[in-house]
């Protein structure tokens, strides 16, 4: 057995539903998986960059790409299995298939093509000097202000989810996070006891919120197509 530092995963199943073939479609000229692929690349802080399919056609254009792909998925494939069972699944593989275990995971989702490698490296430096459990990238929440959010009835009557903080000014309420698939951190040996990286010692790392954009409906890359070019 071989033992390595650090590896990305790039989860990139063929089944995606509400955007057909999503990982690889047309995505500011390139398709959408090299995003990824090439902000993992481009840190030099990898020892293999992974993908993790079970569709030829998204292995060809990760390898194209520059990515290694040297298996198929063998399960986890559906859309009801969460995302940390598939990278769990390829570190097995990685040490039955290739003998290396390594010592860091790093997930990097395929659909947030707007996380740069600086955003990735960054995240690198932070866990490894701050060496939680696990970390899971965040974005601040910003113009949409979560404290006013409210549910509505049949005839459309408001309840809010926190009427406490009506009265309050929004300057005063407390700043709000959410997690975003962009950037997931942790050693295999953690994410394979508790089968996820949302384990009891996890931390929030923020990075700006145009990185953290996760498409996953077309309103979704309709906005992220506006952002990158605005962002030239």
């Amino acid at each position: 057995m071989v033992k390595k530092n650090r590896v990305a995963i790039i989860p990139a199943r063929g089944g995606s539903k509400r955007i057909e073939r999503k990982n690889v479609i047309d995505f500011m000229g390139r398709p959408m998986i090299a995003w990824t692929i090439e902000a993992a690349l481009a840190t030099g802080a990898f020892d293999r960059v992974l993908v993790s399919t079970d569709d030829a056609e998204i292995a060809d254009v990760a390898r194209q790409c520059g990515a290694e792909v040297p298996f198929l998925r063998v399960a986890n494939a559906d859309d009801i299995t969460p995302v940390s069972s598939a990278t769990i699944g390829t570190l097995i593989q990685v040490e039955s298939e290739l003998g290396e275990v390594y010592d860091v995971v790093v997930q990097l989702m395929a659909n947030c093509p707007l996380r740069r490698a600086e955003h990735v490296k960054e995240a690198l430096t932070r866990f490894e000097i701050r060496r939680p459990e696990s970390q899971i990238s965040c974005f601040r929440f910003g113009w949409m202000n979560p404290w006013w959010a409210v549910s509505l009835d049949n005839n459309d009557r408001p309840t809010p989810l926190h009427p406490q903080a009506l009265t309050q000014r929004s300057q005063d309420l407390p700043t709000l996070y959410c997690p975003t698939g962009a950037i997931w951190i942790s050693t295999p040996e953690t994410l394979q006891r508790y089968g996820t990286f949302h384990c009891p010692a996890r931390e929030f790392a923020e990075i700006p919120w145009q990185a953290a954009l996760d498409i996953d409906d077309h309103e979704d890359l309709a906005m992220a197509r506006a952002v990158a070019q605005a962002d030239g």
